[in-house]
């Protein structure tokens, strides 16, 4: 997940090619794409299956609204005669977005049996460039453990961990980012929002089963970070309005109720849940860069122990609030200094809730380094000692160039897709242009979507869901995504069809090379036993 205020690159609405008519002065509101790019490639896996597929980078145009996309032919375009095709300023027509994908086929393979998979990041406001570039496509981006990569030249790399071994690959960019574009009237406010996105994405995926004709191919959900609450949401749509049956929701790097949220959380006075389920994170970070007081030999059995701390003493003692006694209230720090390596008189100001960015700021600033947010097993120099918290995520500096760099190459050199277009990797959300809706279902409470997926859960039984997270990722701490789930409102036979993978790894669990490795094993296995209808 990404804050609003680190987002960068700009939304550009591109400008609608159309000619007038002389007779009555309108304008056909035609917008005019970059027709789709097909490309054929091969590719080992790491077991010597030589797979050969179909590459096709291309857009789908979607409406804003069901009446709206109704009236978009098979080609994305509004019907001849309709009230959209034609307009006197093709500004007012109704909004309506290409969204840009790029899809992976195992050639040769039944599209009756073989399994399809739609992949999306966060944000919001992020295009599909990091799990692209990084995790189950045919290639791959070279990155280090935990350092900050050299400029260019950057390495791209054939993929053996890729899941065209297994399933078919879609990679969508959100509304907004990539080569997608938006046309009509306020088209940011139409698709920008959590439902308004969610309702996209249904209508993206209903138009492109319908376009390769995969019907009744097995289908999955892969989302990262925000794309988590994407899936909740979009997979109660795909159900429940649109009458697509899921086999599997796989999520990665998991946040659906935002009053968990570790950044903000001393913003919320009074909700300590997030100290408690952050934890288990700052607990491990502590313990990868050698903080402890007592450093444990191994990591998973020190986490466990935490973990019994921060929902018992540590929860108990928060719920106190000001009739905490000083004698506890420094028992507690203690405690909390041996689990965090953080000072103890800074645990006692902090008045024992240490916010995200306070962590990373003062983990290892007696060594004038900041920790990172995104991969806390990153570090980069502090830029301003005196801040109360870190003001800028060494992770993200770390890679962001080299992802953004070789796709940029990628999709023009091989996949032959962009000349003369700018690709846009995030949307300018929060700088300068319409904010993202976080009002769901009509609440203008924090938005919390866990009630989505219980519902998709609830309306099909056979539903499985499979939650990976890494114990290095505090944008979206691996212990909230366990308590999220294990308070979803079902009962405890649904509870069963839900899986939990933890990596030695950050939020992009896959910049590591292993736990890539333990991903794609851990992926493939769930899709082999759900694909045949859920049995």
């Amino acid at each position: 997940m990404v804050k609003p205020s680190l987002l960068l690159g700009a939304v550009l609405a591109a400008a609608v090619s159309a000619s007038a008519f002389a007779a009555d002065d309108v304008t056909p509101a035609i917008r005019v794409m970059p027709p789709d790019s097909t490309t054929e490639g091969t590719v080992t896996t790491a077991s010597g299956q030589k797979i050969a597929y179909q590459a096709t980078a291309g857009t789908i145009m979607v409406g804003a609204t069901e009446a709206a996309d109704a009236l978009l032919n098979a080609n994305g375009q509004p019907d001849p005669g309709s009230p959209a095709a034609l307009v006197k300023d093709p500004k007012d027509a109704p909004p309506t977005v290409a969204m840009f994908y790029v899809a992976y086929m195992k050639k040769d393979a039944d599209p009756q049996t073989r399994p399809i998979a739609f992949f999306y990041n966060g944000g919001p406001g992020s295009s599909t460039v990091w799990l692209h570039m990084g995790s189950f496509g045919p290639k791959r981006v070279s990155t280090p453990e935990d350092q900050h990569l050299p400029a260019a030249p950057y390495k791209l790399l054939d993929n053996p961990e890729t899941l065209l071994d297994t399933t078919d690959v879609v990679f969508i960019d959100m509304p907004g980012t990539g080569f997608g574009r938006f046309y009509g009237k306020d088209p940011e406010k139409a698709f920008w929002g959590i439902d308004e996105d969610a309702h996209a994405f249904a209508r993206f995926i209903a138009r492109f089963i319908s376009k390769n004709n995969r019907w009744n191919s097995p289908k999955y959900l892969f989302g990262e970070s925000y794309g988590t609450t994407r899936s909740a949401v979009l997979s109660n749509i795909l159900e429940n309005e649109k009458s697509i049956d899921l086999n599997g929701v796989i999520l990665l790097s998991q946040i659906f109720n935002f009053t968990s949220d570790i950044d903000g959380a001393r913003t919320n006075p009074g909700i300590d849940l997030p100290f408690e389920t952050g934890l288990p994170t700052y607990a491990a970070t502590a313990w990868y860069h050698h903080k402890l007081p007592n450093q444990p030999a191994q990591l998973e059995p020190f986490l466990k122990e935490v973990e019994t701390f921060a929902m018992g003493d540590y929860a108990r003692a928060l719920a106190q609030g000001t009739d905490l006694s000083a004698s506890d209230k420094q028992a507690i720090a203690e405690k909390l200094h041996n689990y965090t390596g953080l000072p103890v008189d800074y645990l006692i100001r902090a008045d024992l809730r240490v916010s995200g960015g306070g962590f990373t700021k003062n983990l290892q600033l007696d060594n004038g380094l900041t920790t990172g947010r995104l991969d806390t097993r990153f570090s980069g120099p502090v830029l301003n000692p005196l801040s109360e918290e870190s003001e800028y995520d060494p992770q993200s500096s770390a890679i962001s160039s080299a992802y953004v760099s070789t796709f940029n190459d990628y999709v023009r050199r091989d996949l032959k897709y962009g000349d003369g277009a700018t690709y846009l990797p995030m949307a300018n959300i929060g700088i300068g242009s319409p904010q993202w809706d976080f009002k769901h279902n009509d609440n203008p409470i924090n938005a919390n979507v866990s009630a989505d997926l219980a519902q998709a859960m609830k309306t099909n039984p056979r539903l499985k869901v499979m939650v990976n997270g890494g114990y290095y990722d505090l944008a979206t701490p691996f212990y909230a995504a366990f308590y999220e789930d294990k308070h979803l409102p079902i009962s405890s036979d649904l509870a069963k069809n839900i899986e939990y993978d933890w990596y030695e790894s950050g939020h992009m669990v896959y910049v590591r090379d292993e736990s890539l490795k333990q991903l794609h094993e851990r992926v493939a296995a769930f899709i082999r036993k759900t694909e045949a209808g859920n049995k």
